[in-house]
């Protein structure tokens, strides 16, 4: 028996046994493909099943029923999901309440999307439709929040700024020891034990730093890294997304953090931080978004930049901006896979570069 009812149709998992994909080998082969032979890698970190915290599902309507779920793999069919092993339990319970719903809301046409984000304080859900919220619609959203004790919920027409429906109480994520207000839908790791285990190999591969010591860090979101950065150094975060930058910036001035950390919005696509930006740091942590660092990484690799931790989810584009680093003279001073996506060949992973 599958772990899963859903297995062979859903397109979350790839495999029906966890173990069937070698992470550790895919990132040894990243690496390989990028210069660097023989790299050991660190054992694998195995975050465990039923934690999942954040899921982003499709929604459809025909004919009077609801779809909910995830995609057929390589296809637009949405799988209705009944039940799912990586998820919190919390947000598949959710679920069943959730359609019934979206039956009767009217802003949903024919198709839509949900991201439920499970915070310290429970569900924030984003709704992105395709028709005109209504008033007996928002009636519905707030009714639905009272009855689930979701912290807040709020929607947007297509690919516009969402607007707040509801909110209960504040939507609050502890990051590090700080209380942060992420926006709605904002990008948090997959489960609380995977950050962990990022932050765990980040730490472990900083330089020997002084409270004065220079560290840049790129593509900071909410502040998952800057947080557990803040102790060792001075931060310089810079983040493209305005909301997750207003975030991150109330939270470290709540947190009396303001003389230590700043954060800037900046689209590091369109501008990247130039080479004088970064010589002077110490260290630049970063963690770019699935496809890579993009015309950063050309900047990032001429700075000289004593050492760089690298945080990946996708090892295509692991090898491709390690290429860069190993063309401009770096080492690997650690790897380690972090099995965020189990029964997938997905991959996070946390690669250490120095300057010999």
């Amino acid at each position: 028996m599958s772990h899963c009812i859903h297995f062979g149709a859903c397109g979350g998992c790839a495999v029906a046994d966890r173990t069937a994909v070698e992470k550790p080998a895919l990132l040894q082969a990243a690496l390989q493909r990028a210069g660097y032979a023989g790299v050991t890698v660190a054992a694998l970190v195995e975050t465990p099943l039923q934690t999942r915290r954040r899921v982003d599902l499709a929604i459809k309507r025909y004919a009077g029923v609801i779809t909910l779920g995830l995609h057929r793999a390589r296809s637009d069919e949405i799988i209705d999901m009944t039940e799912c092993v990586l998820l919190t339990p919390r947000i598949v319970a959710l679920l069943p309440d959730f359609r019934i719903l979206l039956r009767s809301i009217e802003a949903l046409r024919r198709t839509g999307a949900v991201i439920i984000n499970w915070l310290d304080t429970g569900p924030d859900i984003l709704l992105r439709l395709d028709g005109d919220l209504t008033g007996p619609d928002r009636t519905k959203l707030i009714a639905f929040a009272r009855a689930h004790n979701a912290v807040r919920i709020s929607v947007a027409k297509g690919a516009a700024e969402a607007e707040l429906v509801v909110m209960l109480s504040s939507p609050v994520i502890t990051l590090s020891g700080v209380a942060v207000e992420p926006p709605p839908g904002a990008f948090l790791q997959a489960s609380a034990a995977g950050e962990a285990a990022i932050i765990q190999a980040v730490l472990a591969g900083l330089p020997k730093l002084t409270a004065k010591s220079r560290i840049v860090e790129l593509y900071a979101g909410v502040g998952t890294l800057s947080f557990a950065l803040v102790p060792h150094g001075r931060v310089e975060a810079y983040e493209g997304a305005a909301d997750a930058v207003a975030a991150h910036e109330l939270a470290l001035r709540k947190a009396n953090l303001a003389g230590r950390m700043s954060v800037a919005v900046r689209d590091l696509t369109r501008r990247p931080l130039m080479v004088a930006d970064m010589t002077k740091a110490a260290v630049v942590v970063l963690d770019p978004p699935y496809g890579g660092t993009g015309p950063q990484m050309k900047n990032l690799a001429a700075a000289l930049v004593p050492r760089i931790i690298y945080v990946s989810c996708n090892p295509d584009a692991l090898a491709t901006d390690a290429f860069a680093l190993k063309r401009a003279g770096y080492e690997v001073v650690s790897a380690t896979p972090i099995d965020q996506f189990p029964y997938s060949e997905n991959l996070e992973s946390v690669v250490v570069f120095a300057k010999p």
